[in-house]
């Protein structure tokens, strides 16, 4: 027999479960179904051992949406602040304000005294920017908000930030260029230019890359880990009515009766449907006739790259906490050598030689790479044994580089070498004794994403900035739009659904999703 809702939400990240919630708190019965054992997606902390390490984001920028969705579906969360440091061989600064920048431009003019006048240029393009998201983020998003007759807001607050909002989301969207190409019209000097851009995803654009600064200060940490803020949002969907069904793969969606089949034999039926999940599968699970907009966007789906992976080692380590607080403190970005990956060969240019030649240049790469480093116990003192530390060490890594390996049977090659090789620049350069104080390290790859979430290609922001026409809506001002599909009765959120993309920009859209479903349903 078939179970009937008035929405079902197909995928339980971060987006799908936003969605969910306000469907709930909406009254609208709700079904939210995920393919793996738990939900949060790449929102979610796990345990080993004793130590408790973050599978996905380390932290998060609330960007006038996190704390506002979190308030308005009255859910507590305890969070910390989370301080980012930033090193570059033996220097280190700690962004603690605004005023950090100068720290940044003094450091990298350490590094490369010849290029003062370029830094400060730079810098001063970075501030500008900065000024633009001061803006843009400066209210608590209003569509979190539910009393928008308030005359003393709309007046005093919205109307004021509405006018402001509009100058500079257009001068912020004029700066679209990829920021390696921007900077190109400050510096020659591609070294320089790789440090300030190269942990960011190929072909970023430049408004979003040079925003990073402000959005550094603006991280927090929950109490727990990050898979506290899923777990508050599981919870707020079931004591409010919403059901959640775990190990639920959909393999085919007939939008003509409304239904929808699991692998496991099950079939619902909808009113309306929201897809939080890989947009390849949404399409690929299609059932009877298309029509001519869904077959075009099925196309670009399919034919359209996911954005960039990334490489972790999950390390448990013998290490007091102090010992990594002294040097990187809870969270940092790192970069072992000056040289820059702008020096390196594309990883796509030299996949036809042999395993020598391809473990040359992936140690190259791992030498020169920027490293997100994060200490989860450093925030809360629970997340790891008394006196020992947990550390996630991860790296962008291409997907198609590690499953080209994979299809030469050197998987377990690549991902031994990954675990030798960082650990020993790590040891040799800011972490003495890391070597010799091991309990264990497990390595995560592009691969192993892709398998756990489901994400096209190991993903972790949706699509990449690089293909020629993206799958998705990337204007600010059209963001309500981006909900929609040429599907009837079926509406989409999450990663995949605006660029660039993110946490706040995840919750957003599962917000937009669950409100245009609250309109239909009204109407």
């Amino acid at each position: 027999m078939s179970k009937e809702y008035d929405a079902i939400v197909v995928g339980g990240g971060i987006a799908g479960l936003t969605a969910a919630a306000f469907l709930c708190r909406y009254g609208i019965r709700t079904l939210l179904c995920e393919k793996a054992d738990h939900t949060g997606g790449l929102v979610t902390t796990f345990w080993h051992h004793g130590f408790a390490f973050d599978a996905g984001i380390r932290a998060f920028e609330d960007s006038g949406i996190i704390f506002p969705m979190l308030r308005s579906l009255n859910i507590e969360l305890q969070v910390e602040k989370n301080p980012v440091s930033i090193g570059i061989e033996s220097c280190w600064i700690r962004l603690d304000s605004r005023a950090s920048l100068n720290d940044y431009a003094e450091m990298l003019s350490e590094i490369f005294p010849q290029n003062r006048r370029d830094i400060a240029a730079i810098c001063a393009e970075i501030e500008k920017v900065m000024g633009y998201m001061d803006v843009i983020y400066g209210i608590d998003n209003p569509l979190f908000r539910d009393d928008m007759r308030d005359s003393e807001y709309l007046l005093k607050t919205l109307l004021p930030w509405l006018l402001k909002y509009q100058v500079n989301i257009s001068k912020a969207s004029r700066l679209r260029a990829p920021v390696v190409e921007h900077l190109r019209r400050f510096t020659d000097n591609d070294a320089l230019i790789a440090l300030i851009t190269q942990h960011f995803f190929k072909g970023t654009p430049t408004s979003f890359a040079l925003s990073y600064f402000s959005l550094y200060l603006d991280y927090s940490y929950p109490k727990g880990g990050m898979g506290a803020l899923a777990q508050k949002l599981d919870e707020y969907i079931l004591s409010s009515g919403g059901e959640i069904v775990t190990h639920t793969t959909i393999n085919s969606i007939d939008p003509v009766i409304h239904e929808i089949s699991t692998a496991n034999g099950d079939t619902y039926h909808y009113q309306h449907l929201i897809w939080a999940a890989d947009q390849t599968e949404l399409y690929s699970s299609l059932r009877s006739d298309q029509t001519a907009a869904i077959e075009k966007q099925r196309h670009l789906v399919s034919h359209s790259e996911g954005g960039d992976s990334v490489l972790s080692l999950y390390v448990g380590s013998t290490l007091s906490s102090d010992f990594f607080r002294e040097i990187c403190g809870a969270h940092a970005f790192y970069t072992p050598s000056t040289k820059g990956l702008l020096s390196l060969a594309d990883s796509q240019t030299i996949l036809n030689r042999d395993e020598i030649s391809l473990m040359d240049w992936l140690g190259k790469y791992l030498d020169t790479t920027t490293y997100e480093l994060s200490c989860p116990a450093l925030r809360d003192v629970s997340l790891a044994p008394e006196g020992k530390t947990g550390i996630i060490i991860s790296t962008l890594m291409d997907y198609r580089f590690v499953k080209h390996l994979a299809e030469r049977g050197e998987y377990q090659t690549f991902k031994r070498f990954c675990s030798e090789r960082v650990i020993r620049i790590l040891n040799d350069t800011i972490f003495p004794k890391l070597a010799d104080n091991l309990e264990f390290v497990i390595c995560s790859t592009p691969l192993t994403i892709e398998r756990e979430t489901g994400n096209k290609q190991g993903a972790i922001t949706g699509w990449a900035f690089t293909n020629d026409v993206l799958p998705a809506e990337t204007r600010f001002k059209k963001i309500q739009e981006s909900v929609k599909t040429p599907i009837v009765d079926v509406y989409q959120c999450g990663q995949w659904t605006f660029s660039p993309s993110g946490l706040p920009v995840s919750i957003l859209t599962g917000k937009l999703a669950a409100d245009a479903i609250k309109r239909t349903l009204k109407d």
